[in-house]
């Protein structure tokens, strides 16, 4: 007979107990207080990314405005550099200076002396313009340039011209002061220099001790000319004494035409040497002894001095500093090897 399987049959005894429920799970995983802290932790990054974003945008713009001020600071730099300074309504003597080497890239080239002098000769207030002068000349193009502006704006203007020397007043300095209808000097002042230089170096010798060859390249017998690491030519030579020749004799045709009768012409006046100023008036080089307030006082009877020297801005220095020339490379090279003086 089969055993039955009806629970009727079963042994009697305690239930047994039944199995624990776990908990529903935590969506993601993680406990109460764990997302809690977790959500806390999102919210200060959020907070901090917002701050920095802010903090990014607040600098951007304060860049931005800086740059904005910059840009107009420039902007008022040039435009007041072109603006004529203002003169009072009283008479005066009207001031430019002439300092430092003459040349195109220093303070006294022609370009900024020009117009100044146009600003001064223009102003009604201005009685005469004085040029203090205190350089040891440079270039005689730029100093020639100059001594045409003042002769043609003598003429237009009706205005006279003083040049007033202090230390020195050499050279292509003197070119400009012959423009003058009368040039004042210190008894100590050195002036004249009437002549025309132009020098360099020349390293062949040492470069033959040493063993270097020099390889120059050039389209055109006299391309090379004045090379320092090359040979003199005869031919070159004579051409480039022919040359300074030629302006010296421009040179000496200016201070003629400048200083007419009053001029005492001896074998050494244009021969390049200088004087002191008690010397240059007996030379017929200068007319008397004086400063600039005993002509603004004396001599023009106007003693308020106004300067009408032209002064750097900030848009110029920050040209002078970061800018670079373009296309003057041979020139520059040339006149580094032998400049005219």
């Amino acid at each position: 007979m089969n055993p039955s399987t009806d629970d009727s049959i079963l042994p009697s005894g305690p239930t047994p107990p039944a199995a624990e429920t776990a908990p529903p799970p935590v969506p993601g995983g993680r406990a109460p207080a764990e997302r809690a802290a977790f959500e806390t932790t999102l919210e200060r990054v959020a907070v901090q990314l917002l701050r920095q974003q802010r903090s990014e945008r607040r600098w951007r713009i304060f860049f931005r405005l800086a740059w904005l001020g910059l840009a107009l600071a420039v902007a008022w730099a040039l435009l007041s550099d072109r603006l004529a300074p203002t003169a009072p309504s009283t008479p005066h003597t009207a001031l430019i200076e002439v300092r430092g080497e003459i040349a195109d890239d220093s303070e006294a080239n022609a370009e900024a002396l020009i117009s100044a002098l146009r600003i001064a000769f223009e102003d009604e207030g201005a009685q005469a313009v004085v040029l203090r002068i205190n350089s040891p000349g440079g270039s005689p193009v730029q100093s020639g340039i100059v001594n045409d502006e003042i002769r043609r704006l003598k003429a237009l203007h009706d205005k006279k011209v003083y040049a007033v020397v202090e230390e020195v007043c050499a050279s292509g300095a003197y070119y400009i002061a012959v423009a003058a209808d009368e040039i004042y000097v210190d008894k100590a002042s050195i002036v004249g220099s009437i002549g025309v230089l132009m020098d360099g170096f020349g390293f062949t010798g040492l470069m033959d001790k040493l063993g270097i060859e020099r390889r120059l390249l050039t389209a055109g017998e006299n391309k090379g000319m004045l090379d320092p690491f090359s040979p003199q030519s005869e031919k070159q030579t004579a051409y480039a004494k022919a040359m300074i020749d030629q302006i010296h004799q421009q040179f000496i045709r200016v201070v003629k035409e400048g200083r007419g009768e009053r001029l005492k012409e001896t074998p050494e006046t244009f021969s390049g040497l200088f004087w002191n100023g008690e010397e240059a008036i007996r030379m017929g080089l200068a007319d008397h002894l004086g400063g600039l307030d005993y002509v603004a006082r004396e001599v023009i009877k106007a003693e308020e001095i106004i300067d009408y020297t032209p002064q750097k801005n900030l848009a110029e220095r920050l040209a002078k500093r970061f800018g670079a020339g373009v296309g003057d490379g041979a020139v520059k090279a040339l006149r580094e090897m032998a400049p005219l003086r």
